[in-house]
């Protein structure tokens, strides 16, 4: 069986986050395995409190898995700290790692920063030139690029940007009232359009952290870029179409909708 590792934080309500990240590569058909950045306080209506790892235990996380399940991928959510960040790129560099995926989380759907400047500095330095590809959506494209986006060409235009600035692939996703489930992939000097359905349903907690992971799980069987990305946007879908509905806020999408149905079924 392929391996993935997710590194990334901890969503205690399970819908996003390493519990996302577990359910969709598991689902895709990988062993999944984890190092934790950070707990999270955490519903579908917000975040309540944060514990960072320390540098020194995320070091110890990431050596565990390193030296014993060497992963086919690797798959990197949100990192809160510039220090953080620097012991994912040193320990991945040490180690070989291959076909990392980068979800460069920095801005939230409601157009909050996340990341301080120190670590937005770190992540464009240390972490996103070892990436095979980054999966922004558009406000983060754009604070990539240093450019506005408004349209498909520009998106065109910031996925080329960032692409020839970090030297991998960029998936810049739809979203954000613009172009909405389509995605523009640019790779190799070429821009690939991934056309998406649009699926009325508000409860899309975790859809980026899902994503990210499907692609990294797919990249770790064995699949190339293109269609890693084509058949992780066709999971998405039936994520969201399952139209799970939990919580008081924006809910999680049912990972697990395509499993077997007799170990699904209640008492």
């Amino acid at each position: 069986m392929k391996t993935a590792l997710t590194i990334a934080g901890s969503d205690s309500s399970g819908g996003a986050g390493i519990q996302a990240d577990l359910k969709t590569m598991t689902l895709n058909g990988v062993f999944a395995m984890s190092a934790v950045t950070a707990l999270t306080a955490q519903n579908t209506t917000g975040v309540t409190d944060i514990q960072e790892a320390t540098p020194t235990f995320l070091a110890a996380e990431l050596d565990a898995v390193f030296t014993d399940i060497f992963p086919d991928a690797v798959k990197i959510g949100m990192v809160s700290s510039a220090e953080l960040i620097r012991v994912i790129a040193e320990k991945l560099r040490h180690y070989g790692a291959r076909h990392i995926v980068v979800d460069p989380v920095m801005v939230a759907t409601s157009g909050a920063r996340l990341l301080r400047e120190d670590a937005v500095d770190a992540l464009k330095e240390c972490l996103l030139p070892l990436a095979e590809v980054l999966t922004p959506n558009i406000p983060e494209a754009e604070i990539l690029s240093g450019m506005t986006i408004r349209s498909a060409e520009d998106m065109t235009a910031a996925a080329r940007a960032v692409s020839e600035r970090y030297g991998c692939a960029v998936l810049c996703k739809g979203g954000h009232q613009l172009n909405d489930a389509n995605d523009l992939l640019w790779k190799d000097g070429q821009a690939h359009w991934f056309m998406g359905r649009r699926i009325d349903n508000p409860n899309t907690h975790g859809t980026g952290c899902t994503l990210s992971s499907a692609i990294a799980a797919n990249l770790a069987k064995g699949y190339d870029l293109t269609v890693s990305v084509e058949k992780a946007k066709t999971y998405l879908s039936g994520a969201l179409a399952a139209q799970l509905n939990l919580g008081h806020g924006s809910g999680p999408m049912d990972h697990a909708f395509d499993i077997r149905p007799e170990y699904r079924q209640e008492a």
